[in-house]
């Protein structure tokens, strides 16, 4: 098991995390954690995230109720980003969407999907 003091922050003390759905596997949203939002997601088993525009803690769901219970936490290879697998409750975008990810960027050209 990998322990907070492996990790690898950036220089702000903050790692990305990628956060999934446990059952189905749907990316649903990226932000990021320090220690401190870190410790507390995993004490609460509730999401906990910092606000790089903000600079500050903010806890997934506290205005909106679309609260993400933590059911597993992995470090990748490097130790420098999470993956977060969660029970999604509500909206996991601010837009209402399920996943953040909603915006097609690319299709394959050769089925023209």
């Amino acid at each position: 098991m990998v322990t907070v003091d492996e990790l690898k922050f950036d220089e702000k003390g903050l790692i990305p995390a990628v956060v999934q759905d446990f059952r189905t596997g749907e990316v649903l949203m990226v932000a990021y954690m320090n220690r401190e939002s870190l410790g507390i997601t995993i004490k609460e088993g509730r999401t906990c995230f910092y606000s790089r525009s903000r600079q500050k803690l903010w806890r997934k769901g506290e205005t909106s109720g679309n609260i993400q219970l933590v059911k597993e936490i992995y470090a990748d290879c490097d130790k420098d980003c999470l993956l977060v697998k969660v029970e999604q409750i509500g909206a996991a975008c601010h837009t209402g969407n399920r996943s953040c990810f909603f915006n097609k960027m690319w299709y394959d050209m050769n089925t023209g999907k």
